[in-house]
């Protein structure tokens, strides 16, 4: 196994120029890139894409030396570092355990994987290799919802009490997008799924979920939660907090998203962004000259460039990773058991959904049906942390634990 240029164990790591490489040269993997070059003593020295055109323009654009159109020459590219994982989600694990075999350091948008076992998988295999992991969930870098974090943290409201969050979006996706997308659960509400838990600051313990079909009817002939279009969630967190959550796939008045915690000594709210404060007076209408943003990355644009600059300084200063792999592994977790819940119209414990999963070793892992034979000498557990290997951060930092971040995770 190839060990990164950069070692995590050099006391001058902070001088250190970081090379790294990105995969991907979508609408995504140029917002990231276009971080990267504003990021201090990182440096992209090669970019991918299937199109080669698009990854020989984006290394023009951005004074990239090297584009390619095989993904694989960024992972074993012995220049690079670390790696931006920026493709269609059905490549990230191979792609993610492909950087640890070759001791890459990995971004990846999420999802980690498209299933559970092979997120463990994947998690694993950089915690094997001794190379950081970030999961891309940009909105908990996002400037309003991180001002309610604080205000959470720093006591502004007091103890929480509920978390309210919604996502509409301005438009349905096409249905070719939506069939094989994974369910508007693990496609859409995720991110406000781990949103709830980064602002409750706990890990989740049950879920009710439910979901229908408003907008574009053609996807009511899909399997799971392929066929909603809109869904509401209830999550219960420890001593009684409630975090409520909806959303739905068309919002006729642009991008909508927004987040509030209620708390015993006050409560604070986000309201949507809209491309400038102007607003306008008229005898029948007053308000906002303009909508609210309408794309998701002109929304967000400020928090995946934050998420970017975020990662580079972990690995200039070998810092602890903002937003780890076992944070991914949770907020899929919270979407499979969002699945269940609506499916079987009841409150699913998330450990109903970990004890599904059988590791013959840490890297080779399976989802057990109930209809399943079961190997010899399995035992399920119910708390992830007996899935994954502590992280590079936490062997570093000799805890002794796994996943500290989600100690008591799912009792």
């Amino acid at each position: 196994r190839t060990r990164s240029a950069l070692s995590m164990t050099d006391s001058g790591a902070s001088d250190k120029e970081i090379k790294v490489g990105v995969i991907g040269c979508g609408r995504i993997g140029i917002v990231h890139l276009g971080a990267i070059t504003k990021a201090p003593n990182v440096r992209p020295v090669i970019v991918s894409n299937p199109t080669v055109s698009k990854a020989e323009k984006a290394a023009s654009d951005f004074g990239v030396p090297r584009f390619t159109g095989d993904a694989m020459e960024v992972i074993t590219d012995p220049e690079v570092d670390a790696v931006w994982i920026c493709s269609p989600s059905q490549y990230h694990a191979e792609q993610i355990k492909a950087c640890a075999v070759n001791g890459k350091h990995v971004f990846c948008e999420k999802p980690l994987a498209t299933d559970l076992a092979e997120t463990v998988e994947a998690i694993n295999a950089c915690n094997e290799a001794g190379v950081k992991l970030m999961t891309g969930l940009q909105r908990r870098f996002d400037p309003n919802f991180k001002r309610v974090k604080d205000a959470v943290v720093g006591g502004e409201v007091g103890e929480t009490i509920m978390i309210k969050l919604c996502s509409r979006d301005p438009s349905p996706p096409p249905f070719e997008y939506v069939k094989g997308g994974g369910g508007i659960f693990a496609d859409m509400a995720v991110h406000d799924l781990d949103m709830s838990r980064f602002l409750a600051g706990e890990d989740p313990l049950e879920i009710l979920a439910l979901g229908s079909c408003h907008i574009d009817k053609s996807i009511e002939k899909l399997d799971g939660s392929e066929k909603f279009d809109t869904a509401s969630c209830m999550v219960k967190y420890p001593n009684g907090v409630q975090a409520m959550i909806d959303v739905c796939r068309q919002s006729s008045y642009g991008y909508d998203q927004r987040a509030e915690v209620l708390g015993t000594k006050g409560m604070i709210q986000t309201d949507n962004v809209y491309p400038n404060t102007a607003k306008i007076y008229k005898n029948d209408f007053t308000g906002n000259a303009d909508m609210p943003y309408d794309f998701f990355l002109s929304r967000y644009n400020e928090a995946y460039v934050e998420e970017t600059i975020k990662f580079c300084e972990s690995l200039v200063n070998d810092s602890a990773v903002p937003c780890t792999g076992a944070d991914g592994l949770i907020a899929l977790i919270m979407a499979l058991a969002a699945d269940k819940s609506a499916e079987e119209q009841r409150w699913v414990k998330f450990n109903e959904v970990v004890t599904e999963v059988y590791c013959a070793n840490p890297t080779s892992c399976d989802v057990m049906a109930q209809s399943d034979v079961l190997p010899e000498g399995f035992r399920p557990v119910d708390d992830p942390r007996d899935l994954l290997l502590p992280d590079v951060d936490e062997q570093k930092a000799d805890q002794g634990g796994l996943m500290s971040a989600i100690k008591n995770f799912m009792k």
